[in-house]
Parts: structure tokens; C-alpha cells; sequence
């Protein structure tokens, strides 16, 4: 049994790339919403939130492929990921005026006391469901080094096209995988000692 190899980083590379769908959140905090008049705007996604993290917490070097909408609150959503200092590799929608497609809207509050946390969604012609494959230039994006691949289970299930762009990138991934050797002279340490 082989174990798991991470490819070395490379000077143009991603320490990591996902694939989902942004949301955005509106939070009014601790105020339910049958009475809320003002939103915060957060930008959020399962997928995004761990190349966000990444980045601001470890300063990887991240990106993501999703849909983005061209409207405002595609440029906020933009703006947000820039803004955490992930890289957007987007296939760009334009928004009809009136049905869509749209970037997801999550509802959440906090909840207070003794009263839950309320969390509704309109995904509502939703522009990551319709990704498909084909969108991405997977050789493109993995030929610039990717040392980990990311999606996950909500977003493949968006509709049938969203899970075969995953099994499409998965593919992708594993074909433009350069093998990586381990150096010939490596230290470790164990305990306190430096073994040579």
C-alpha cells in the first residue's frame, strides 16, 4: 500500500485549488428575521471557506474554480475572495435581468439564547449548478502545479453535470501529477536529536 504523496510546491503552483459554489450570506446577526432591516454580507461556500482559510490563516497559496454571475453581487462576491487572498478561476455567467442565472443566497442568523440559529437557502437557478464539464482547462489550471485538489459532496450534488465536472477535474489532477522523489539526503528529528 502506497501512501499519500503531496507534490512539491512550485514557484507559479496552488498549495491548494477547490471546486464548489460561492454563496452569499446574509446575517443579521442576532435579530431574527421576521424583524431584521439590515444584513451583514458575508461571502461563504463549503469548498471556498477552505481555500479561504487557508490563505488567511496560513498564507497558502489557494484558488477557486466556480461559477461567478456578471452583476453586483457577482463583483462583491469577487471582490470578497480577492479580498482573501484567494485566486478566482470563474466560468462567467451574464444575469438576464430577471430569472438568472444567480449567485446562492444564504439566510443565517445567529440565534440568541435559548433560540436556535435559523438557516434557509435560495439556490434558486443558481449559476454553480450549471457548470458542466468542459468549462475549466483543467490542464491549463493543474499544468501551473497544484499540490491538493479539493470539492465536496453538497456541490456535487447541485444537479447531474456538477458531479461529472468534479470526476472530470479528479481525472485532470491525477493525469498532470508530476511524481515527486523524496531528496536523496534527508534530516528528521526524533525526540530532540537531528538525525542526519
Amino acid at each position: 500500500m502506497s501512501g499519500l504523496v503531496v507534490p512539491a510546491r512550485t514557484a507559479g503552483g496552488l498549495d491548494l485549488l477547490s471546486l464548489g459554489a460561492l454563496v452569499h450570506r446574509l446575517d443579521p446577526g442576532v435579530i431574527p428575521f421576521r424583524k431584521a432591516r439590515e444584513f451583514h454580507v458575508w461571502v461563504s461556500g463549503g469548498e471556498y471557506n477552505v481555500a479561504a482559510n487557508l490563505s488567511d490563516c496560513f498564507r497558502l497559496h489557494t484558488g477557486v474554480t466556480t461559477a461567478l454571475v456578471n452583476y453586483p453581487i457577482g463583483d462583491l462576491i469577487a471582490d470578497a475572495v480577492r479580498g482573501m487572498g484567494v485566486k478566482g478561476l470563474y466560468k462567467v455567467f451574464e444575469h438576464d435581468g430577471v430569472t438568472g442565472p444567480n449567485m446562492a443566497t444564504v439566510y443565517s442568523d445567529r440565534g440568541q439564547g435559548v433560540r436556535a440559529p435559523v438557516v434557509f437557502y435560495n439556490r434558486c437557478n443558481e449559476a454553480a449548478a450549471q457548470l458542466k464539464p468542459g468549462d475549466f482547462d483543467w490542464k491549463a489550471i493543474f499544468g501551473q502545479g497544484v499540490r491538493w485538489f479539493h470539492s465536496g459532496g453538497i456541490f456535487a450534488s447541485l444537479s447531474e453535470t456538477t458531479s461529472a465536472l468534479i470526476i472530470e477535474a479528479m481525472q485532470a489532477a491525477k493525469a498532470g501529477r508530476k511524481p515527486w522523489k523524496r531528496p536523496s539526503k534527508v534530516s528528521t528529528i526524533s525526540g530532540n536529536k537531528l538525525n542526519p
